[in-house]
């Protein structure tokens, strides 16, 4: 395990084949995967072996220049696939991808120390343990290392929040509310729609994303306001609702299976997953505003200054049938993606891209990591997670009487 002081970033130049990505710590410098809990991914066509999965992974040849330039990286989950992929850019000018597996990814919110993910019975915590002068084996400028992983049970966990005092929030869609964690119990619930009668394991509504204000809770969506047991199936073309929590107030309504709303910029934006559109809230007509068409089922947003990262799915069969999607990819001659845009919030324009295609359909969630070039992150079954040992200490240094 090697740390060291950090050398001076060379140019970067731009890339885009696929001969041209680096496939992160795993593939290239330890030799060979590490894996994390080998169990049954979700989602209906997932291999039973998570370590089994090939990806292929595309993106735009002005990516890495991009992502190098603002000094950003990202994290994405994919809960079908059970990965979490840190997207970066090294010292050669490529794009680097660093994968790692916990089963069921779903919610992941971080920055440049620390990182939460949603799993399937878990809420994981990872500290970042390098200094700001240093890298790791090299190359990499953040080491984020699981230090914490509290047992909720399956709650269908959604979307994470981070209080101002540092309180994760999360979207509990089992029981069809807002929660925390608590110290002995699975969750403490801290607020639940006003049409949701009673807390119960049913996922009525489908209550899957949360907007943070200020450091608090303020806005969440929901497929539709059914209060009846897997309700909202049937009402996934237009029963979309987007609620303030603090007035119990909807907001906005008739959208086709909203997620992912995000406050920047004095607007409330939205995933319009069942059309594919990304947008913002008018409050006063309490409609969507489309802003761009992605070509899938779009789900994970995060925005930074004037831009958004923004996940698309390929829609599944049956279940996700027969939604505005179909029309909109139809009269544009597009199938549907499996990645990631980088969308302009001033005009609509994708910016770049990354493609994911092979044993991957779905995305979850992404984070925007603000002042991190080339992220990596320690596994569940690797040597470093026994052997990176830090420590801080209180113990004032004594010098030895002569």
């Amino acid at each position: 395990m090697s740390v060291e002081k950090n050398p001076e970033a060379g140019s970067i130049d731009e890339v885009g084949d696929k001969a041209q990505l680096e496939t992160g710590l795993d593939a290239v410098s330890a030799g060979q995967a590490a894996p994390g809990p080998q169990a049954p991914a979700a989602g209906p066509a997932a291999p039973k072996n998570l370590t089994q999965l090939k990806v292929e992974k595309t993106c735009s040849r002005g990516l890495a220049g991009w992502l190098a330039s603002n000094r950003i990286s990202l994290a994405i989950s994919s809960y079908q696939t059970g990965r979490v992929y840190l997207v970066g850019s090294d010292k050669q000018g490529r794009v680097s991808f660093f994968e790692r597996i916990f089963e069921r990814a779903m919610g992941i919110v971080g920055n440049a120390q620390r990182i939460y993910l949603g799993g399937l019975y878990q809420l994981w915590r990872f500290e970042n343990v390098l200094r700001s002068n240093e890298v790791i084996h090299g190359q990499f400028d953040k080491c984020y290392v699981p230090r914490n992983a509290q047992t909720i049970g399956d709650l269908d966990i959604h979307e994470l929040g981070i209080r101002s005092d540092g309180k994760v929030v999360f979207v509990n869609t089992k029981y069809s509310c807002l929660a925390e964690l608590s110290q002995t119990h699975s969750f403490k619930a801290i607020w639940k729609p006003k049409f949701i009668s009673k807390l119960a394991p049913e996922d009525r509504c489908h209550l899957n994303g949360l907007a943070m204000v200020d450091g608090r809770p303020k806005y969440v969506t929901a497929v539709c306001r059914s209060d009846a047991v897997d309700g909202w199936r049937d009402r996934r073309h237009d029963g979309g609702v987007v609620i303030d929590i603090e007035t119990d107030e909807i907001v906005c309504e008739g959208l086709s299976m909203p997620h992912s709303p995000r406050w920047a910029n004095g607007r409330l934006w939205v995933l319009e997953a069942g059309s594919g559109h990304l947008g913002w809230v008018d409050f006063e007509k309490k409609k969507f505003v489309p802003l761009a068409f992605c070509p899938g089922f779009l789900r994970g947003l995060s925005i930074i200054g004037n831009v958004a990262a923004v996940g698309l799915s390929k829609p599944r069969n049956q279940r996700f049938e027969g939604l505005p999607l179909d029309e909109e990819l139809r009269k544009r001659d597009a199938d549907p993606w499996c990645g990631v845009q980088i969308v302009s919030l001033t005009n609509g324009d994708v910016l770049n891209w990354i493609r994911f295609e092979g044993d991957i359909s779905e995305i979850f969630d992404i984070s925007f990591l603000p002042n991190v070039r080339n992220p990596m992150m320690i596994g569940l079954r690797t040597p470093e997670i026994r052997d990176l040992i830090t420590f801080e200490s209180d113990i004032a240094s004594e010098v030895p009487t002569p």
